[in-house]
């Protein structure tokens, strides 16, 4: 399937005020107004007029291109993201400026969430579920952060992640405990009780409804605070060693292989690397990219090469390729997205080091 597809006609209108954006479709009128030119393909691109609100509008703007001024890098960019290469090196290979490919990971990264949140299984969640934080940092060292992911234990299914600040800990020289004495001074302090939290907010959107739940975690004490927070939830909550043999019998190692892989595809969560997300919110995008290339376009196993963790759980019957991923633009505005991913959408997740981060409050580019 070719890059950005375009419709045989719109959809849906695209202005999110008019009403037939989410609903009454089959009542929609639109009017083709001609063409316009481009310099790239497609150099010829159908117009349109809604009957309804007057918006005008594209078939251009129904493509994850849409606004993009090098949009034939995104599926190229995508595969790199998940190559375990920098944002420098894929600048090299393409001839492009690290900001550009910034860029389009950051559009890769909302159109995956988007994308997982469209995908992701619906109704209760029917196999046992594994849940494992693993520490990454922002900026430097002086300020980790955890991933809470869950996994499922039987599908191997990526159901998602939420992240928090943690302070440095471990063994640090007397200058290092002072210089994180003055960063606490200045910046202050990560919230005690973040994950705790955090852990809560991830269970309440893999498991939105009433149900019960079957899971797995080590002997972490904040999981049993975070499950207690959950009223809606009946969690049968079974903790194992982190010293445990981490072999397949292990009821871990679903979510042991999935911390692997994070570490293994993605440069920015080398122990030692000077390819680290200088934001929380540049990495929350690269792991969404990488749940979309877990769940869909990889398959379980390597060596033999058989069904994705999709097709597992009977969402999919083959892989997926990134121009399938990337066939449609999504649309924020038409989904119900969680409050936590939201924040991750938006880019209004905080870098303390940073006075000041840039949101995501582009109008028109997704």
């Amino acid at each position: 399937m070719a890059l950005g597809l375009p419709p045989t006609a719109p959809p849906f209108c695209p202005n999110p005020t008019c009403r037939y954006h989410r609903q009454d479709r089959h009542l929609w009128r639109f009017v083709r107004i001609g063409f316009y030119a481009r310099q790239r393909a497609p150099k010829r691109v159908q117009r349109y007029r809604c009957d309804s609100c007057r918006r005008r509008f594209s078939d251009q703007t129904f493509r994850p291109t849409y606004w993009l001024r090098r949009g034939e890098l995104l599926g190229p960019v995508l595969h790199r993201l998940v190559g375990c290469s920098g944002f420098r090196q894929v600048a090299r290979e393409f001839g492009v400026s690290p900001q550009t490919v910034g860029r389009l990971s950051a559009r890769l990264g909302r159109h995956c969430l988007l994308w997982h949140l469209a995908h992701r299984p619906r109704g209760p969640v029917r196999e046992p579920l594994a849940l494992d934080s693993f520490e990454s940092f922002e900026w430097s060292q002086y300020h980790p952060t955890s991933y809470h992911v869950t996994v499922g234990q039987e599908s191997h299914f990526f159901y998602g992640f939420t992240d928090s600040e943690c302070r440095r800990r471990g063994r640090m020289t007397p200058a290092q405990k002072r210089k994180r004495a003055r960063l606490e001074a200045s910046l202050g302090r990560p919230d005690p009780r973040c994950n705790e939290k955090e852990v809560a907010e991830l269970l309440g959107i893999v498991a939105p409804g009433s149900q019960r739940i079957l899971l797995h975690t080590d002997e972490h004490a904040d999981y049993p605070r975070a499950i207690r927070r959950l009223a809606h939830l009946q969690v049968e909550h079974r903790t194992i060693s982190s010293r445990a043999a981490r072999t397949a019998t292990n009821p871990l190692f679903p979510i042991n292989l999935l911390d692997l892989l994070i570490r293994h595809s993605g440069a920015n969560h080398k122990r030692e690397t000077i390819a680290a997300s200088k934001r929380r919110a540049s990495a929350a995008e690269r792991l969404f990219v990488f749940a979309v290339w877990r769940n869909w376009m990889k398959p379980f196993s390597e060596r033999r090469r058989g069904a994705t963790p999709a097709m597992r759980l009977g969402l999919a019957d083959r892989w997926l390729e990134a121009a399938e991923v990337l066939a449609r633009r999504l649309f924020p505005s038409r989904m119900r997205i969680p409050r936590r991913w939201r924040a991750y959408y938006d880019r209004t997740i905080r870098t303390r080091a940073l006075p000041r981060c840039a949101k995501h409050e582009l109008k028109y580019a997704y």
